[in-house]
């Protein structure tokens, strides 16, 4: 019996009169314990000593004021003093690789408990009644769902999120693989990963198919790899994802693309019943814990569908069949997994190796000489492992 849920709340009061309104956070993260209002009036400084305290400034000023206090605080929390900044680098220089890595993600998160103290207010219908708001009602409803008449508070940083990923989905993300235009593109819901990184895509689009006649493609996030193997000749995909914003966004890539027909959607925790001779998988890359419901497409603690991947393939195999894990070595460049653990599973479930494709990376991040995991970006390689029952 499921016991029903009470909506999350955030308490404040404004002129005396005490008041309340639903909690939305997509990353999970509490309403904040201290909720302060705060316009146009509140000095950026303050407004940092505030967030860095902990407390919630709740917007009652013009919205685009909002947005320049967001940007103050950015520059403040990116602005560390010389000192402390000395500190940092020290710290950094001496740190192993998976040390640099959960020290980078300690700062990620602090920065954004920081920027995620200014809060805006919205009306039952998501409208928001500030002066010069503008009007993202449509980009809420694609995030949350119908509006159901009930107030509601959520960071602006959050809210511009939204946004951004209302844009990517009416644009879309272009897919060579998928062919010529204008059915080639692939439009990515809020919470579903993007298939921006297009060199995982080329290596599915290219590696030799044991068959055409079914695969399975284990998390099917957007669908573009069900899709790209339809494009190749496949007869029938049985695609699962235990996410339904990830099936629900499948479905409607899959319709867009006019492939619907050749693949079946499942809502499953990574394989559907029976076997297939082709059977596909693309995991979170890094095992480490993800901070937000929406960061398990990147972070696979404790590496748990890798794992799952690999000791079930072998009975979800037809006799002479392949599993295809796409998977980056970002793992072994940061100290989080090294490759003789890897090699270790898949002896370990009874899988041999019978090739592997190999694809350097090109995004911005591994030219950039100052990120925090540059070493390891620029070191990274994609592959597509072709496995097959031992």
């Amino acid at each position: 019996m499921l016991i029903p849920t009470t909506p999350p709340t955030i308490h404040w009061t404004h002129q005396g009169q005490a008041q309340q309104a639903l909690w939305r956070s997509e990353s999970g993260a509490s309403a904040p314990r201290r909720v302060e209002t705060a316009d146009d009036t509140l000095a950026a400084d303050t407004a940092y000593r505030m967030a860095c305290e902990g407390t919630g400034l709740l917007w009652q000023g013009d919205f685009q004021n909002a947005r320049h206090l967001l940007q103050a605080l950015m520059r403040r929390v990116d602005k560390k003093p010389r000192k402390a900044a000395a500190k940092a680098s020290q710290k950094l220089a001496t740190a192993t690789a998976a040390e640099a890595f959960h020290l980078h993600r300690q700062a990620q998160a602090q920065r954004a408990r920081v920027l995620a103290s200014v809060l805006i207010p919205l009306e039952g219908d998501y409208s928001i009644a500030l002066r010069r708001a503008p009007d993202w009602r449509q980009a809420c409803t694609e995030a949350w769902g119908p509006a159901t008449g009930a107030r509601s508070v959520a960071t602006l940083r959050e809210l511009l999120g939204l946004v951004g990923a209302h844009e990517w989905r009416k644009k879309g993300v272009e897919i060579p693989a998928l062919g010529a235009p204008p059915l080639n593109r692939i439009h990515p819901h809020y919470g579903v990963f993007s298939p921006v990184r297009g060199e995982y895509v080329g290596l599915v689009a290219a590696a030799p198919l044991p068959g055409k006649a079914l695969a399975f493609d284990i998390g099917v996030g957007t669908g573009v790899l069900s899709a790209v193997l339809a494009r190749r000749g496949v007869q029938r995909v049985v695609a699962t994802d235990q996410d339904p914003r990830a099936l629900a966004c499948a479905r409607e890539n899959l319709q867009r693309l006019q492939l619907l027909d050749r693949v079946e959607l499942q809502q499953a925790d990574l394989f559907p019943s029976g076997r297939a001779p082709l059977v596909v998988c693309n995991p979170p890359w890094v095992p480490a814990r993800a901070n937000s419901p929406i960061e398990h497409a990147v972070y696979d603690e404790g590496s748990r569908m890798l794992k799952g991947f690999l000791a079930g393939l072998s009975a979800h195999l037809e006799p002479g069949g392949e599993g295809w894990l796409i998977l980056s070595d970002m793992a072994e460049h940061l100290g989080l997994r090294p490759r003789e653990q890897l090699l270790a599973w898949i002896a370990e479930a009874g899988l041999v190796v019978r090739g592997r494709n190999d694809v350097k990376p090109v995004h911005a991040k591994a030219a950039d000489a100052q990120d925090a995991l540059h070493a390891a970006r620029a070191a990274e390689v994609t592959s597509l492992w072709r496995l097959a029952a031992a």
